[in-house]
């Protein structure tokens, strides 16, 4: 069943909570309704549920409008599964989903054994088969929330609503519930329209999303439309990196780090981390949070570590993509190791290209500086030059380098000594 909506706006007495909002839920989609908190999602979706009232425009299901329906014929076409829902703890898991059932029973009348069918159903499409007699209270949030869905299913709607239906569940259950929902849009054609925060999971299973930023329609469309770093910086002011999923293709959104300005604390000790391959994007975040002045290099451009770093906006030394060292990146490198009180040598993976990373620290190591080799995994194969590397690590370590095997570690010995 399709739903429409034209114009749509609302206020809570004086404050202006959604602007003139219009979008079409087709049959038989998934549709995420995402934002940042205030921005109007769960009044949405209340105005859809009918819930609330709008101020002004309309929402039509199927081919009437929303206000047509009688409450009864509405529950017919239409469930809501809201958070956490208070169903009755006493009751038990079948005497909860039966109670889907109401909108078709006359007042007084029992159940037909057609209502118990349908039940069982619902019970077993949502594998609360086994639970039928235990307490709701009984139950984890997880298995809560699907025995909410399988009473939502005993209505035979045509529409589900769901407000953050994997709201306090676990990785495990959160794919369990939506794993669920979609598998009915797909075999049942069921409507779904769902408020969800995490992106990711907004992606992964919706076909359409839109995105509201203070009550309007900020993007609406595919997750490759709506979830764009610009989009996502713009309405959440956060910055992130879009990229495909390893397998199925959809948008996954990762955090960068913070470009703060300011921060707290600025501490006047400078530290050079000797970084590459994405061995240093956490170390950056971190001691920049901490409130140390900070530079990297060699990079080469394109590696994350060089990401990392622009970033943060860290002064960094750079080298071509896919190139070894030069001379001149060299002795740039070295500049900005004389400027700084500490160099930490990160677990870099060793090619010959970046060999002379770890000649700087031998030169940081000779001018007196404090050098900390960090080394969390050492059974892992970082070594690719023959032995070169290794003989230059032996080198460093032998010359006075305080070896670290934790970064918590790291940020400790840091704190004690400058």
């Amino acid at each position: 069943m399709k739903i429409a909506v034209q114009n749509l706006s609302f206020t809570y007495a004086e404050h202006k909570v959604l602007t003139e909002i219009s979008l079409t839920v087709e049959s038989g989609n998934f549709f995420g309704i995402i934002g940042p908190n205030g921005s109007g999602k769960t009044t949405l979706l209340k105005l859809l549920s009918r819930v609330l009232r709008p101020e002004s425009g309309l929402v039509k299901l199927g081919e009437r409008a929303l206000d047509s329906y009688s409450q009864n014929d509405l529950a017919k076409v239409m469930a809501v599964v809201v958070q956490d829902t208070f169903a009755g703890y006493l009751f038990s898991v079948e005497e909860i989903v039966m109670m889907g059932r109401t909108p078709y029973l006359g007042r007084f009348q029992a159940e037909t054994l057609q209502d118990y069918a349908l039940v069982r159903q619902a019970l077993e499409l949502t594998g609360c088969l086994e639970l039928r007699q235990r307490k709701i209270a009984e139950l984890s949030g997880g298995e809560r929330q699907r025995v909410m869905i399988a009473r939502a299913l005993a209505q035979q709607p045509k529409v589900l609503i769901l407000d953050e239906p994997t709201a306090h569940l676990d990785i495990g259950y959160q794919q369990e519930i939506l794993d669920l929902v979609k598998r009915l849009c797909l075999t049942e054609g069921l409507t779904v329209v769902t408020v969800l925060h995490d992106l990711n999971l907004a992606a992964y299973y919706c076909n359409e999303l839109v995105l509201l930023e203070q009550g309007r329609i900020a993007a609406a469309g595919s997750p490759a439309d709506v979830l764009t770093a610009e989009n996502i910086a713009r309405v959440y002011k956060t910055a992130v990196l879009i990229s495909p999923h390893p397998l199925l293709g959809t948008p996954t959104v990762a955090l960068l780090p913070s470009k703060r300005a300011s921060l707290p604390q600025q501490k006047k000790s400078r530290i050079h981390l000797l970084a590459g391959g994405g061995s240093a994007g956490e170390l950056m975040r971190d001691l920049r949070e901490a409130g140390y002045i900070l530079s990297v290099g060699v990079l080469n451009v394109g590696d994350s570590d060089w990401e990392a770093a622009r970033s943060l906006n860290l002064p960094l030394v750079a080298e071509a993509p896919f190139s070894a060292i030069t001379a001149e990146q060299h002795t740039q490198n070295l500049r900005l190791i004389q400027q700084a009180n500490v160099v930490v040598l990160a677990e870099i993976p060793i090619g010959h290209g970046n060999l002379l990373n770890l000649r700087a620290a031998l030169t940081a190591l000779a001018e007196g500086k404090a050098v900390y080799l960090l080394e969390e995994n050492v059974k892992q194969q970082r070594d690719f030059t023959q032995g070169e590397g290794q003989e230059l690590l032996a080198e460093i370590k032998q010359g006075g380098a305080v070896i670290i095997t934790e970064k918590a570690r790291l940020y400790r010995a840091l704190a004690e000594t400058l």
